[in-house]
């Protein structure tokens, strides 16, 4: 985790002298609060402070009923805006720390789409209102990166948009009837695989990878919401650390039709980011969920 602090202009914390700084930092002047009053008056807490456009860190501790604030964990964030998911969502507790993960399945991405909850303090005010997991709400998605390059656009495909939106639709209807377990639907997706198959191979003889396949979203490494994507990018603009004064590229990609926002520091970028081109790098998964939707 402190791996990626880093990714939002904190290149140079390198040491606990410097972690402590920003968190008396954040502690004298934060610019969120969230407070969840707990048993045998202690309460637990969520710090904020932005050090760019909704970029910076949280710490989470505890306050005694003597008033005394001891640090349980801190993580640095990106705030997203807009909605990327509405699915059932599971959360789930994380073993190392006192944090959550969210858990759905989102056809588009084809594998399991883990992220680190940001607001994990109203999940847990949320959890007293509402018995049991797996709700339909909408949660918004972003990521950090600590390391990655542009790759050159894919070749431009003449297509039909309408085309490509029924074909859309076609496979998600496909792929919901197959978890049910309808039996015509899993042979009519193992056929369409097989075909891809067989196509990326012969192509593959004689092209680069990278020009076969667009944009990938693939599970990285021993932690559950850590990444390794190709996305394409959609807009891209450069935030200046206010602490640190290092430039943060903030990239918006489109990776397998899901589209997010992607923090990485100028100085882990190799490449010039444009519009068109694509970003290819690890990332950490992050998402906020609007618990107050009841969808």
């Amino acid at each position: 985790m402190h791996s990626y602090l880093r990714a939002i202009g904190f290149q140079s914390a390198k040491t606990r002298t410097d972690l402590e700084k920003l968190v008396g930092q954040i502690m004298e002047n934060p610019t969120e609060k969230y407070k969840l009053a707990m048993k045998e008056r202690i309460s637990r807490v969520e710090l904020s402070k932005d050090f760019a456009d909704r970029m910076g860190i949280t710490i989470r501790g505890e306050y005694d009923e003597k008033g005394f604030f001891h640090l349980e964990s801190y993580f640095p964030y990106y705030r997203p805006e807009q909605i990327n998911v509405k699915e059932e969502i599971f959360i789930n507790k994380r073993v190392d720390t006192d944090a959550y993960t969210g858990m759905c399945d989102d056809v588009r991405l084809g594998v399991s789409l883990i992220f680190y909850l940001q607001n994990s303090l109203q999940y847990l005010e949320w959890q007293e209102k509402y018995d049991g997991m797996g709700r339909i709400v909408p949660a918004s998605l972003c990521a950090l990166s600590s390391g990655g390059m542009i790759l050159l656009g894919t070749a431009p495909e003449v297509h039909d948009p309408i085309g490509s939106e029924w074909e859309l639709k076609r496979r998600t209807k496909l792929i919901m009837e197959a978890r049910k377990g309808n039996q015509d639907a899993i042979d009519s997706l193992t056929i369409e695989d097989i075909d891809t198959f067989a196509m990326i191979s012969r192509r593959a003889a004689k092209e680069d990878l990278y020009s076969l396949v667009e944009t990938t979203f693939i599970p990285y490494g021993s932690e559950s919401d850590n990444y390794s994507i190709v996305g394409t990018i959609l807009g891209m603009r450069l935030v200046r650390n206010m602490y640190t004064n290092e430039e943060v590229y903030l990239l918006e990609l489109d990776c397998n039709q899901v589209i997010f926002d992607v923090c990485i520091n100028k100085n882990d970028l190799f490449g010039v980011p444009e519009v068109g081109r694509r970003f290819k790098g690890t990332i950490w998964m992050q998402g906020r969920i609007d618990f107050s939707s009841d969808i």
